[in-house]
């Protein structure tokens, strides 16, 4: 779904803009200043690292539409002032979750082709004895488990789909169970590695299979799903029972509640599943063949889309041209090479020092600390730059001190669940409100979404940090797990000569 269709910015607009993003950058680069310790003094290259950085982070705040053109002009300014080589650019672009994210677009286009989500839609539609608590539990439950099948985007457009059909047919205010829809969906994108390209990314880098994310993600996922679920049925009480008036008006007119069309779902849904019981055995496959971690991964969404685009030939333009979201995934390849020149640069290792000279491994600091900070850094800027950016500080800790590995699921947590804060805090909050303006002519103020976004996203945080806590740091298995990734990952580097 393309979204970047706002008006042109002009002059008098983009003069101010310019000159506060200019005046963030030379800030940050002589903040940069302060990180030196003896042991790694700070120089130039790593204050252009940091001003180019954060040049692209205000980029995203103050020119959203254009914030491809400025990361393509600060990988210029990177490459020709020398702060980073062309082969580390090309390096640190991470080529792999790319091809993943193509894979799963494709896939997934196939998948609206052959009528699976208006399937599973018109179930929902037509589903007995509905009432209004009934359908939050759905809606919330669906909008929860759905970006661990396919993506948050979409599945908040055929989650949203259903919104609009029962609001438009009962009459009732779509808003309410938009908001409700956005923010299952931001909760539930953490609980596999597909719901989110924050999971991809983190567990490409933390050494984490689909299968760790089934085992520790998903549970912590539930856990706070549940929390808002029942936060949104007590926020949000008026406009449920209204929506329960309204069903009981309907039943006892015998009207349903959409048309009854059958559709042939049953290719669609065989594609699906063996496309996740594929994805899911990534580490079998792996061992039997004797390939590198997280290679099945990235090779399967490949394999898929290539058999479909056979399958479906016709198509296949359409699919690639269309359903493949250019724009965003070049935008993700030219921060990962930005935020990747913070780690070659040794930045990074500088503020891993100061982390652990100013607060040591206190678990029960870090934990909380990396959740809140990611979360509040998500709730103004997308996730993927924050997360981009701290994982080299995060490896750096884990690297030295295995027994902070939970802090990769604070990270994740954090950053997914503070997505739900503002309205601006996650694609899936965009392309909601995009779509609920352009549909109803309906707008969500600053403040509106923050009532009840701020109360989600702290309540959220606070139970993932909790379980953090208690459940993971001290358990044998997840130590002994930490151990084996890092001897995987260091393994290279022991190997090189």
């Amino acid at each position: 779904m393309h979204v970047d269709s706002e008006p042109r910015i002009t002059l008098r607009e983009g003069l101010p803009r310019a000159v506060v993003m200019i005046a963030l950058a030379i800030v940050a680069g002589w903040l940069t200043t302060f990180l030196g310790t003896p042991d790694y003094p700070i120089e130039q290259k790593q204050i252009m690292a940091v001003s180019i950085f954060v040049l692209i982070i205000s980029a995203t705040l103050l020119f959203w539409t254009i914030r491809l053109a400025i990361a393509f002009l600060g990988i210029a300014i990177m490459l020709g002032m020398n702060v980073m080589t062309l082969p580390e650019m090309i390096m640190k672009t991470e080529l792999h979750i790319i091809l993943f994210l193509v894979g799963m677009m494709t896939l997934v286009g196939v998948l609206k082709d052959l009528g699976l989500f208006t399937w599973i839609i018109q179930i929902v539609i037509n589903a007995r004895k509905m009432s209004g608590k009934r359908f939050t539990l759905i809606l919330v439950l669906l909008s929860g488990i759905m970006p661990g099948l396919v993506d948050e985007v979409t599945s908040i457009v055929f989650v949203l789909a259903l919104v609009f059909q029962v609001c438009d047919t009962l009459k009732v205010r779509p808003l309410p169970f938009v908001m409700m829809a956005v923010m299952a969906t931001n909760v539930g994108s953490t609980g596999t590695m597909l719901g989110n390209p924050v999971g991809i990314l983190i567990g490409s880098k933390a050494g984490l299979t689909f299968g760790s994310f089934l085992v520790h993600a998903t549970p912590i996922m539930f856990a706070s799903l549940m929390a808002t679920l029942l936060l949104l049925l007590f926020w949000y009480r008026k406009d449920i029972a209204l929506l329960d008036e309204r069903l009981k008006q309907r039943r006892a007119e015998h009207l349903g509640l959409g048309p009854l069309v059958r559709i042939p779902y049953r290719r669609g849904l065989i594609i699906m599943i063996s496309s996740l019981v594929l994805i899911a055995l990534h580490h079998n496959l792996e061992t039997w063949l004797g390939v590198a971690d997280n290679t099945m991964l990235i090779v399967a969404p490949l394999a898929i889309a290539g058999v479909l685009m056979i399958y479906r030939n016709r198509r296949a333009r359409h699919y690639i041209e269309r359903d493949v979201e250019w724009w965003t995934l070049l935008f993700f390849m030219m921060l990962f090479a930005v935020a990747g020149a913070l780690d070659s640069t040794g930045v990074t290792k500088n503020i891993a020092v100061h982390f652990t000279d100013t607060f040591g491994t206190n678990k029960y600091f870090l934990t909380p600390f990396i959740v809140g900070v990611t979360a509040v850094g998500s709730a103004f800027v997308d996730n993927i730059v924050f997360v981009a950016a701290f994982i080299p500080i995060v490896k750096s800790l884990v690297t030295d001190h295995p027994e902070l590995h939970p802090l990769w699921w604070a990270m994740l947590f954090g950053s997914c669940f503070g997505g739900n804060i503002t309205a601006i805090g996650s694609t899936a909050n965009i392309v909601a409100l995009g779509m609920l303006e352009k549909s109803h002519n309906t707008h969500v103020s600053f403040f509106e979404w923050l009532k009840v976004g701020a109360v989600v996203g702290l309540v959220t945080c606070l139970i993932a940090a909790s379980i953090i806590l208690i459940f993971y740091y001290g358990d044998a298995s997840v130590s002994a797990e930490a151990q084996q990734v890092l001897e995987q990952l260091a393994a290279p580097h022991l190997a090189a000569p």
